[in-house]
């Protein structure tokens, strides 16, 4: 199966949002095209004023004056309407940029919680003074700019959860959906791979089945339904950004990442990457 690529964002330059990790930026006051349904492979935050509709993971979820919302990557999600001058800012950004433990413990990023949290006007006028400092940040030359995005982020969401305490205390709600947070959390621990000579532990849904102390055909079912992909498509998609990552960011040889990564031989990663991103790992780091 190929990678699935990013979907594209009206406004945002996407080869600059996976360079960087983050983009910060005022969503439009006009009414627009509604964006298609799809998954994405990154984190979304954002601050709406006006009256929208989203089709969240097959809910459909109604932001009706100022509300914060939160957008989890391995949730389908559309805007199915606005009413026009509908406008906000939106942070968005990729797993590795902030800590992935904040993301995996926080409620307001978890599969199945209402991703909405609606704000009174002493709320909305704080977190508008955050978003307008983060993009006024993020166009400036500030060399340390991506730290205090990061700082703004997390303010954010700890300001979010203490206006709705509530969800911190929310249990996982079945038996799939608290396998699927152990695994999506064991997946994220392997990561970042930060030494070329400790590679990867676990590689296939086999290994995290017999981590997690689970029959893989439990772990694979458990996966789909709550997520709606497979248990090796989440491993794959994760192994493919550290790739990515490695590339773009280290001097290290195709081969030590390939190493790095639990493949036995360079040819089998090239092959690998090859099939899912339609490029060699060569040609994708000199982009």
């Amino acid at each position: 199966m190929a990678f699935e690529e990013t979907a594209v964002i009206p406004g945002v330059n996407m080869q600059d949002l996976r360079l960087k990790g983050f983009k910060v930026h005022e969503l439009s006051l006009s009414a627009e095209t509604p964006v298609r349904q799809g998954r994405r492979d990154f984190y979304k935050m954002g601050l709406v004023n006006g009256n929208m509709t989203i089709n969240y993971g097959g809910r459909i979820v109604e932001i009706k004056g100022t509300a914060l919302f939160f957008v989890n990557p391995r949730v389908p999600h559309s805007v199915v309407s606005r009413i026009k001058r509908t406008g906000g800012y939106a942070c968005i950004f990729t797993n590795s940029f902030v800590s992935s433990r904040e993301l995996q413990d926080s409620p307001l990023f978890s599969i199945g919680d209402n991703p909405v949290i609606a704000l009174n006007a002493e709320q909305a006028a704080f977190m508008t003074g955050i978003f307008q400092k983060m993009l006024a940040v993020h166009n400036s030359d500030y060399p340390y700019k991506a730290d205090l995005i990061r700082n703004c982020i997390s303010l954010i969401i700890h300001e979010a959860l203490r206006i709705q305490p509530s969800q911190t205390a929310a249990p996982l709600k079945n038996g799939a959906t608290r396998i699927t947070h152990l695994f999506t959390d064991l997946l994220e621990r392997q990561f970042p791979i930060e030494r070329s000579n400790e590679p990867l532990q676990l590689r296939t849904a086999q290994d995290y089945a017999a981590h997690l102390a689970v029959h893989v055909n439990y772990l694979n079912r458990t996966v789909k339904e709550i997520t709606g992909k497979t248990t090796s498509d989440h491993i794959a998609e994760r192994i493919i950004a550290e790739a990515k990552a490695l590339l773009q960011h280290t001097e290290w040889s195709v081969a030590d990442i390939a190493y790095a990564l639990g493949f036995e031989y360079p040819a089998y990663f090239n092959n690998y990457f090859k099939r899912r991103t339609g490029t060699t790992p060569n040609s994708f780091r000199k982009v």
